[in-house]
């Protein structure tokens, strides 16, 4: 009963209930428009036509465009004016407006002054096409001067966070989907609090919707009276507003400039197992020193000043002074809804298509459009080693049915798929021959790859290669491989099930 009453109080409870309501509200207004108005339905009816229309020629994934058609003519009362609501009205040019302001931060970057891409050109020119148009679309210059270590659990990730934390002179920038209060975050916050008193910046940035389970309303004015800066990303408000769906799941800590993370990992007790929430939580990071650290300390500014409507500042105070023997050629970057490209997707894809022994993949979610399922198709029909680790233990029951959902295409065309055993597995890799690799936040998903605001890093010719490839195979050694047999005795309204889900999955 107290868990009850808790959940009915919370403000997440009573945010959404209010959208709903408001929803109710207006489907109740259409119903009776259509009940007393019988012209209204040929009208929607007409106007569904040049939505079709208007949807057909909307330059948009066609995975987006088919259960938009789907929802306007199997339902056009509703369908209609849905679209119109989300998809057509002022609020949607509002926010384009605001990406507008966004890329114009992202594309005034601190310049690097070496350009090590002009001698990959010539050493391994298909890979250096992919790193120059990631430094293009991304604004991410390719840095050497930095060392980089790889973090196979939480665990591991939080101890160097403690560490090097304590060490900080100048600044502290943390950005996270999702703090809760508990050891992990507590310990970090104790450290944090220690260090402003020494007279360190501390700047906390966390989105609200990650948190708003997690932490109370106004959190942000207790660690404002702790004595730092804090910035909330997109807020929740109880209205039907579009910008709603983008989210800031990035992760990134940076200290004094010099030392940077990033990876799967947020600041809640399961990522270190000190609470169990779905079995054996899974989760990898990154550590880098050096050069490469300036990128994602520009990263974190950028969307700080974005979120709080500032004007951009010099950045040039919070740039690495840190040189380090190179461990290859690192590439922090950054993607979102703001960007003109799909940069993560794409990346991924250029990967994939470049491969010619194995590519592997770690994601807790595997929710594909039609370009990524094919690119995987392709390279494992092409005789490339293509292996996905997903959870065994999900998250949420639906997004892991979705998930299932991939699993048939994908395994007819000889994909390998495992299910991590122990638990969930929420670490977000990918590797390729052995040469390259990628960790940061960006699951295989819709919501990843095109709505929230994600960050990554690309690694050739580094030691986290290496180490993200033996991570793979022995979380390989724990998992359960799926086999397209298992999948087939599902059953036919099974596969209707997962059918229908894949089919509405980019609107969920």
């Amino acid at each position: 009963m107290k868990k009850a009453l808790k959940f009915l109080q919370s403000r997440m409870f009573i945010t959404v209930l209010l959208m709903l309501i408001q929803v109710i509200i207006l489907f109740v207004f259409i119903g009776v428009l259509a009940a007393r108005f019988s012209v209204y339905y040929f009208i929607t009816l007409a106007v569904s036509v040049l939505i079709v229309i208007d949807i057909s020629n909307q330059n948009m994934n066609p995975s987006f465009k088919l259960p938009w058609v789907i929802l306007v003519m199997a339902v056009p009362v509703i369908g209609a004016p849905l679209y119109i609501l989300f998809a057509k009205s002022k609020q949607s040019r509002r926010i384009s407006k605001r990406f507008k302001n966004y890329r114009a931060l992202m594309r005034s970057t601190l310049p690097n002054p070496d350009d090590p891409l002009s001698d990959l050109e010539l050493e391994d020119p298909q890979i250096a096409k992919q790193l120059r148009y990631v430094e293009k679309t991304a604004y991410a210059p390719v840095y050497q001067n930095t060392q980089a270590v790889y973090f196979a659990s939480g665990e591991e990730y939080f101890e160097a966070v403690k560490r090097e934390i304590s060490a900080a002179k100048r600044f502290v920038f943390l950005e996270y989907f999702i703090l809760e209060d508990g050891k992990m975050f507590g310990e970090i916050l104790d450290i944090l609090r220690q260090k402003v008193a020494e007279g360190v910046e501390v700047r906390i940035m966390y989105d609200d919707i990650g948190t708003i389970s997690k932490l109370p309303r106004k959190y942000y004015r207790s660690l404002e009276e702790m004595g730092f800066r804090v910035s909330v990303f997109n807020r929740m408000k109880p209205s039907l507003d579009a910008f709603l769906n983008y989210r800031d799941h990035r992760k990134i800590l940076v200290v004094d400039g010099n030392v940077g993370f990033t990876g799967g990992i947020n600041l809640a007790d399961e990522y270190i197992n000190e609470v169990e929430r779905f079995g054996h939580w899974k989760d990898t990071g990154v550590m880098l020193k050096g050069q490469a650290v300036t990128k994602l300390t520009e990263i974190f500014l950028q969307l700080w000043h974005f979120s709080r409507g500032e004007t951009k500042t010099d950045y040039k105070e919070y740039a690495s002074t840190l040189f380090c023997e190179s461990d290859g050629y690192i590439q922090p970057f950054a993607d979102g809804p703001s960007t003109d490209d799909l940069t993560c997707e794409l990346c991924y894809m250029g990967l994939i298509n470049t491969a010619a022994d194995h590519f592997y993949v770690t994601t807790p979610y595997l929710i594909l459009d039609n370009e990524m399922t094919t690119a995987l198709c392709h390279a494992a029909r092409s005789g490339v080693d293509v292996r996905i680790i997903t959870p065994h233990i999900p998250d949420k029951k639906t997004v892991m049915a979705v998930t299932r959902s991939n699993y048939r295409t994908l395994l007819m065309s000889g994909v390998r798929i495992f299910e991590y055993t122990p638990g969930f597995i929420h670490a977000k890799s990918v590797s390729m021959d052995g040469k390259v690799c990628i960790v940061g936040t960006a699951n295989f998903d819709f919501r990843s790859l095109y709505l929230h605001f994600e960050n990554c890093v690309l690694f050739y010719k580094s030691s986290c290669v290496a180490d993200v490839e033996r991570d793979f195979l022995e979380t390989q050694e724990k998992s359960q491989e799926i086999t397209l047999d298992e999948i087939k005795k599902k059953g036919a309204l099974y596969a209707l099930l997962q059918a229908v889900l894949k089919l509405f999955s980019p609107l969920m």
